[in-house]
């Protein structure tokens, strides 16, 4: 090789390097003979040792890793021998020596389906993420487990005894249960219509059927509905000449049923739920919705984490999901929540919600 060979190499190589070790995964790559040829810092930081180390050695040497059985990654896998149609091996979960779990695949370059393997490149990535994932979906499902277990048990529990009792049960208890019945029933199908909001939330599947509508009428409801399930007093102020808003009513609604059922749940005092136009130099036209109580309020540290799902505190009950829904639904509707103090000293939670479509 002559010297502007050796120097145009030098440069591919510069340029290869800087280009895997800018990748946020472990990248090694060996040629047809299972010689590695390149590596990135990622992958030498998994694998313990120097790029410098591990390029030039036999792949075998490089890639120390283990399944639960103790067997090694290119004995496992073979990816040079097998099929001619084969083009890669997929993600598998395999243990460095120090027990980190990685998580490796890789990719099988042949020049055409007649050709043997050309170039290998492997991709390294670290477990940690994926157990963090695997611990908050069990986290979730156990969660949802107890949510749905609890109006479920009442459920069971009364109707066995209606069952084993019936005839030595009066009119009254009759009635009493079958009452206690129909509202646990009430409470596990609303808690399975929020798990699927918040599904759809998630995903971007969430159906709006929005239109003009009449906040101050849609709020009124609202609190005439949660008033009647509660001794709190639930105060309602609209603000005159109130413009309209861009929502899907069913939304709206809920929007504000969540947010007066949450500060009945867990503030104290009276409850205020108040309507006012949007300055005319907002953004965009609209309204702000504010819900107070006259409780402790929520810390500025925690304000946050309201917002997430299955967030409780205390003893209040509640599936932790309101809040979290609340906001899921004001931003797709173009609008947002915000959580502030109120005069009293309670919770005063603000939505901004459009007067037009800002769906984007």
């Amino acid at each position: 090789m002559s010297s502007i060979q050796a120097a145009r190499f030098a440069d591919v190589y510069a340029t290869t390097q800087e280009s895997l070790d800018l990748l946020p995964d472990g990248v090694v790559m060996a040629d047809a003979d299972g010689t590695v040829v390149a590596a990135n810092w990622v992958a030498a930081e998994l694998l313990g040792r120097p790029v410098d180390e591990l390029v030039g050695r036999p792949l075998r040497e490089v890639l120390t890793l283990i399944d639960q059985d103790g067997h090694d990654w290119v004995s496992e896998n073979r990816p040079y021998d097998g099929l001619r149609t084969r083009t890669g091996v997929p993600e598998q979960s395999w243990l460095l020596s120090s027990g980190l779990e990685v998580l490796v695949n890789a990719k099988l370059h042949r020049r055409d389906v007649r050709s043997p393997v050309e170039m290998l490149v492997i991709g390294l990535r670290n477990g940690r993420g994926r157990a963090r994932l695997d611990r908050e979906r069990s986290d979730l499902v156990a969660t949802v487990a107890h949510e749905l277990r609890s109006p479920l048990t009442g459920v069971k529990g009364f109707v066995q005894a209606m069952l084993n009792r019936w005839d030595k049960l009066s009119d009254e208890q009759k009635k009493l249960m079958l009452t206690t019945v129909n509202a646990d029933a009430d409470r596990l199908a609303r808690l399975i219509a929020e798990l699927l909001d918040v599904a759809r939330i998630d995903t971007g599947r969430l159906s709006l059927y929005p239109r003009e509508s009449d906040a101050g009428v849609l709020t009124a409801r609202a609190v005439d509905s949660v008033q009647a399930g509660t001794a709190r007093p639930i105060e309602l102020a609209v603000a005159e000449a109130l413009p309209e808003v861009f929502a899907d009513p069913d939304k709206f609604t809920q929007v504000v049923t969540n947010l007066i059922e949450n500060a009945v749940r867990h503030g104290e005092g009276t409850v205020r739920v108040e309507l006012f136009a949007l300055p005319a130099d907002w953004e965009f036209p609209g309204i702000e919705l504010v819900v107070s109580d006259q409780g402790d309020g929520i810390p500025e540290q925690l304000r946050r984490r309201v917002f997430t799902k299955f967030w409780t505190e205390g003893t209040s009950g509640g599936s932790g999901l309101g809040l979290y829904i609340v906001g899921g639904l004001a931003r797709a509707h173009g609008g947002h929540v915000s959580i502030g103090e109120a005069d009293g000293g309670g919770a005063r939670i603000s939505v901004v919600w459009p007067g037009d479509d800002r769906r984007g």
